[in-house]
C-alpha cells in the first residue's frame, strides 16, 4: 500500500488522489469492442449465437430444452446444501426483507378546492432479470440482496441468469438462495450473451424491463450498452472500501477490514484515511502480516499493489473531505464517537459506524442492501432498493372550474415557447 501525505494546500490535486477519484475510467476502453460484437451477434443470430457463446465461454452444451433449471435440479441442490448454510441464508433473507419493507412507496392523490385531482400511481415492474456471477467466487448473498427487494416491490416475474460449469449444473448455493428469495425462473446462461438475451427477448428468454446484479467488466459494459433498450441498476465496478480512523487500538480491525475487500479481485480497492502518521504505518504493516496468512493471498497482494492507498490528513474533518472526494462504495468510520463526523460525510454507498460495524456484516446479515455504487458514483447513485423495482405514473384530472384557473397561464407559456398548437389545444376549450 502506498502512503500519501495530503497535508498540503492543494491536496485535492494530488496525483494519487486524482487517480483514485478517476478510477472508474480505467476499466472500459479495452473491452468495449468485444462486448459490442457479442451483442450484435446475439441480435442477428438469436438463440444460435447464445448457445454457441455458452459452449465457447462455459464449455456447456445447452439448448432450449435444458437451459431452464428444473424443479428437480433445485430440490437436488437443496439436499446438497448443509442445514447450517440454509439457516444462515434464511436468517439473512428475513433481515433483508424486513429492512426493505420500509422502503415501499405508495400511490397518492391530492384534491384541490376546484375539484382538480392530481396524483401519482406507483406500480412494480412486471419482469426483471437478475444476473448472478459464476466465475472466481460464488455469491448467494448477492442473490438475496437483489431478489428480495424486487419481490418486496411486487415484481411479478423475477428471472435469474447464471453461467454453469462444464457439467451443465448451477452452483447449489446459488440455487438455494434463489429458492429462499422466491426467484421464478433460472436460466443456465451468463456473460454478455445472457444479458443480451434478456434485454432483447430472444426465445426462450423473456424480454425483461430491467436487469440488475453484479458481474465482471464484460457484464457491466453489456448492461451499459443495452441501457435504453432495458433499464439497469447501475454500472458496478470493482469493489472498494475506505476506512477513516485515528484509533491505535483498532489496528487489527482496520487491517482486516481493508483486506475484506482486497480479496475480491485484483482490481478491488482498499483506502485508509487517517490524521495519525504513526497509525498509517502500523496499519500497513498489519495488512501485510494478515495478508500472508489468507487463502486468497495472491489476489490480495495484487489488489493492494494496484489500488491500495493510505492517505494522511490534517485531522478527522479533513479525512471526511478526502472521503467525499473519493465517494467510496463502503465507508467505515472507526473512531470512538463516529456520529460526531456523520454530518461531514456526503458521498458513500454505505456508511459503517463504530468498531463493531464491520463491512462484512453488511455484506451478509444486517439487512441494508450490499449492492452499492462504485468508482465514485456514490456522488449520485444510491444502494439498490425497492425503489429500483417500481415505476411511477403521474395522474391528472381537471374540472371546468380548474381549467379556467390555469388556462390563460398555460397559453402565455405556450406562446412564449412559440408552440402555438399547444396554445390552440387550450384555447379551443375556453
Amino acid at each position: 500500500m502506498k502512503v500519501v501525505n495530503l497535508r498540503k494546500e492543494d491536496w485535492e490535486k494530488d496525483p494519487y488522489l486524482l487517480r483514485v477519484k478517476n478510477r472508474g475510467f480505467e476499466f472500459e476502453e479495452e473491452y468495449l469492442n468485444s462486448v459490442w460484437e457479442i451483442i450484435k451477434n446475439v441480435r442477428k443470430f438469436g438463440q444460435k449465437a447464445i448457445f454457441e457463446y455458452a459452449k465457447k465461454f462455459d464449455k456447456a452444451d445447452l439448448d432450449e430444452n435444458n437451459v431452464l433449471v428444473s424443479k428437480k435440479e433445485i430440490e437436488e441442490a437443496l439436499n446438497l446444501v448443509s442445514k447450517d448454510i440454509l439457516k444462515a441464508l434464511e436468517f439473512a433473507a428475513e433481515r433483508i426483507r424486513k429492512f426493505h419493507e420500509e422502503e415501499k412507496e405508495r400511490s397518492f392523490f391530492i384534491e384541490e378546492d376546484n375539484g382538480n385531482i392530481l396524483g401519482q400511481k406507483v406500480l412494480p415492474l412486471e419482469k426483471v432479470g437478475l444476473y448472478v456471477p459464476g466465475g472466481k467466487a460464488i455469491y448467494p448473498s448477492s442473490v438475496l440482496m437483489n431478489a428480495i427487494p424486487a419481490k418486496v416491490a411486487g415484481v411479478k416475474e423475477l428471472i435469474v441468469i447464471t453461467p454453469v460449469k462444464e457439467d451443465g449444473k448451477v452452483n447449489p448455493f446459488v440455487l438455494a438462495a434463489c429458492y429462499i428469495a422466491g426467484v421464478d425462473k433460472i436460466y443456465k446462461v451468463g456473460g454478455v450473451h445472457g444479458v443480451a438475451a434478456l434485454a432483447l427477448g430472444i426465445p426462450p428468454f423473456p424480454k425483461v424491463d430491467k436487469i440488475v446484479g453484479p458481474g465482471n467488466i464484460y457484464v457491466a459494459l453489456a448492461k451499459k450498452l443495452l441501457y435504453g433498450i432495458v433499464d439497469i441498476d447501475m454500472i458496478a465496478g470493482p469493489s472498494e472500501i475506505l476506512v477513516i480512523s485515528d484509533e491505535k487500538e483498532y489496528v487489527d480491525y482496520i487491517a482486516a477490514d481493508l483486506l475484506s475487500q482486497a480479496e475480491h479481485d485484483e482490481l478491488a480497492a482498499a483506502f485508509f484515511v487517517t490524521p495519525d502518521e504513526n497509525l498509517a504505518y502500523k496499519v500497513r504493516e498489519k495488512v501485510y502480516e494478515f495478508a500472508n496468512t489468507l487463502e486468497r493471498k495472491d489476489i490480495i497482494l495484487k489488489s493492494l499493489q494496484n489500488w491500495g492507498y493510505i492517505f494522511i490528513t490534517y485531522d478527522l474533518k479533513h479525512a471526511c473531505k478526502v472521503s467525499n472526494e473519493i465517494a467510496p462504495e463502503h465507508l467505515e468510520v472507526l473512531i470512538k464517537n463516529p456520529f460526531e463526523v456523520l454530518g461531514y460525510l456526503r458521498n458513500a454507498g454505505a456508511i459503517f459506524l463504530g468498531p463493531y460495524t464491520c463491512e462484512a456484516l453488511g455484506d451478509y446479515v444486517l439487512g441494508p442492501n450490499h449492492v452499492l455504487p462504485t468508482g465514485g458514483s456514490a456522488r449520485f447513485y444510491s444502494p439498490l432498493g425497492v425503489y429500483d423495482f417500481i415505476k411511477r405514473s403521474s395522474i391528472m384530472f381537471v374540472t371546468k372550474e380548474g381549467f379556467e384557473e390555469v388556462a390563460d397561464k398555460a397559453i402565455t407559456l405556450a406562446n412564449c415557447e412559440s408552440l402555438t398548437a399547444h396554445a390552440l389545444s387550450v384555447k379551443v376549450r375556453k
